[in-house]
């Protein structure tokens, strides 16, 4: 058996305590340490009628054989569907604690609940811009890819969550060759793809038509995918954005690179919305999470779908197993 996940339960205010509840209801993936505030999840529990044995857990203790709790305060008296910046510190040490028992080997994996980020840089971290960003700093690596996966359909991104003016700017050679190196390398080590195929989106429309509607293809991408086809890379592109997500091209390809935001997840986001999952590549741990939102005027009503975080927990499961097949059973 693999070591157990963390699954950390979001905004305290949102969705992520009922998915969570509803998810330690059920039988697990992999064994599942669940970090959230102790009252929130009880309060939650009883507003949607259930009654899941959350027994406590702390790192000096065994695995868990089903699911657990690890009691993280969320530093204020929490009302579902009401958000509160006063909880951002407790969703940021929550976050930290997961993130350190993946580092020093407790945790195999793991999987988050949706936070907000308003909500955080309001009274907790005016830098915080998301769990790709802060996971990257606090494992100290300098970059790392985000990639949504619904079924077969892996789509990746060159720029997460930057503004639309901004992004013509941040496509340069060097930010696309460590956005390639990740993607491929962990789609050989995670997904066990040894020659991985990957299909790159232009910036502009039709791929900037000649220089007509942008240069960045002629005078970035173009010589990038180039320079690394030379290098043994198998890529295609830049194809225009409007017509690569053709089931014959898809087909081909194991991956799709998009070059911002919502260039690329509109399509996987309509082709699997509430089923994909959300990783995050080149951390030394695997991480994964859902493809939504707090969504807080859900929150309590039981009207939350699992469905995303199902996903997510059953990936990082899969993933975790196939990074230590041999490891003894505890």
């Amino acid at each position: 058996m693999i070591r157990p996940l963390a699954l950390t339960s979001g905004d305290p205010a949102g969705i992520g305590p009922d998915l969570a509840l509803t998810l330690a209801a059920e039988t697990p993936a992999a064994p599942l340490v669940i970090l959230g505030d102790r009252a929130v999840l009880a309060d939650r529990a009883r507003a949607l009628g259930l009654d899941p044995d959350l027994p406590d857990w702390s790192p000096d203790r065994p695995a868990p054989a089903g699911a657990a709790l690890w009691h993280c305060p969320a530093g204020a008296t929490v009302t579902a569907g009401r958000p509160d910046p006063a909880t951002g510190a407790g969703t940021l040490a929550m976050l930290r604690r997961a993130a350190d028992g993946c580092l020093d080997g407790t945790f195999s994996a793991m999987v988050t609940a949706p936070v907000a980020k308003n909500v955080i840089c309001e009274a907790a971290d005016p830098a915080f811009t998301g769990h790709t960003e802060f996971l990257a700093e606090r494992a100290g690596v300098d970059r790392v890819v985000m990639m949504l996966a619904a079924g077969d359909l892996r789509v990746a991104l060159a720029t997460t969550h930057l503004p639309l003016a901004r992004v013509p700017a941040a496509i340069t050679d060097a930010g696309l060759t460590r956005v390639l190196t990740i993607l491929r390398d962990d789609l050989r080590a995670k997904f066990a793809l040894p020659r991985p195929r990957i299909l790159v989106l232009g910036l502009n429309p039709h791929a900037g038509e000649g220089g007509h509607l942008g240069r960045e293809e002629l005078d970035i991408i173009i010589p990038t995918l180039e320079r690394l086809r030379g290098e043994g890379f198998d890529l295609t592109g830049p194809v225009p954005a409007d017509t690569a997500f053709q089931p014959a091209l898809l087909e081909r390809h194991d991956a799709v690179l998009a070059m911002y935001h919502d260039q690329g997840l509109p399509v996987l986001k309509f082709a699997g919305f509430g089923e994909a999952v959300n990783l995050t590549l080149g951390l030394p741990f695997i991480r994964t999470s859902v493809d939504h939102g707090t969504a807080f005027d859900l929150a309590g009503t039981g009207r939350a779908l699992a469905g995303s975080l199902r996903a997510a927990t059953r990936l990082a499961a899969e993933l975790a197993r196939r990074a230590a097949p041999s490891e003894p059973v505890s």
